[in-house]
Parts: structure tokens; C-alpha cells; sequence
């Protein structure tokens, strides 16, 4: 009698190489969303440095900043000319009158804009005033790599 020699996988067999790649894929998406949520997180920062840099620069010239979002928007010499919105639209950015109460001092504030992914994001709002001082309103320490 001659014995039949069994070809191809068994049920148990594709079903552990069904659930390895499960959890590979599972791994590998948890670590694009925390990358995904990096770059966005970049373009708000971006934005908040070149306001900064504007800024410095129309005290250079007014020997005061400007402290309010419609002061960014102006275009110069009253304002300095730039949008509210960062590049790629994931953070709208406000200017305030800092600490000091006058207009010698800036804080500009990158919030997520609402219905964006990156609303969920651990660092939440960013936050930078003219000594340069960073922040952040999410959680501490961030459990997504460096806010700033």
C-alpha cells in the first residue's frame, strides 16, 4: 500500500501565520499614527518660529510686538503680514500680550484646529513667548516623542 504524502498547509498552520501578521500589522500602524501626529506637530511649530521671527522683526522697526491675531494678518507696517493658519492647515496660531502686561513682551499659541486628527495629539496646544521660552498644554512628560 502505498502511503499518500500530504501537500499545502493545514488550517492551524495558516491561522498562526494569519495572526503573526496581525500583530505586525497592528505594531506597524500604532507606530505610524505617533509619527503621523511628529510631522503634523512640525508644521505647527514651523509657523510659531516664523511668527516669532516676524516678530522680532517688526519690534526691531515699531519697538513693539504685535499682540493680537489681527495684527499678524495686517500687512506691514502695521502688522506683519502673515496667515494665522500653518502650511499644511493643522494649527491656527494666536498672539497674546505675555505676563508683563504691555506690549513688550509676545506669547503665540499654535492650537489644533478642531475636527483635525491632531487634536488628539498627547502635546496638545504649543506655546512660545519672547524670550523663548516652550510649552505645551498636554501631558506630561509627552508620551510622543519631543513637543518641542
Amino acid at each position: 500500500m502505498s502511503r499518500r504524502i500530504a501537500k499545502g498547509f493545514t488550517l492551524l498552520e495558516l491561522m498562526i501565520v494569519v495572526t503573526i501578521i496581525a500583530i505586525l500589522a497592528s505594531l506597524a500602524y500604532y507606530n505610524y499614527a505617533r509619527y503621523a501626529f511628529r510631522t503634523r506637530r512640525a508644521d505647527g511649530r514651523e509657523m510659531v518660529m516664523r511668527i516669532a521671527a516676524a516678530q522680532e522683526r517688526f519690534f526691531t522697526n515699531t519697538n513693539t510686538y504685535v499682540t493680537s491675531t489681527a495684527g499678524i494678518t495686517n500687512a506691514p507696517p502695521a502688522g506683519l503680514g502673515l496667515s494665522t493658519t500653518s502650511t499644511g492647515g493643522h494649527y491656527t496660531i494666536s498672539a497674546a500680550t505675555g505676563t508683563c502686561g504691555d506690549t513688550n513682551c509676545y506669547v503665540l499659541t499654535a492650537t489644533p484646529v478642531a475636527g483635525d486628527p491632531q487634536t488628539s495629539d498627547a502635546c496638545g496646544a504649543l506655546t512660545l513667548d519672547n524670550v523663548g521660552n516652550k510649552s505645551w498644554t498636554g501631558a506630561h512628560p509627552p508620551t510622543n516623542g519631543n513637543c518641542w
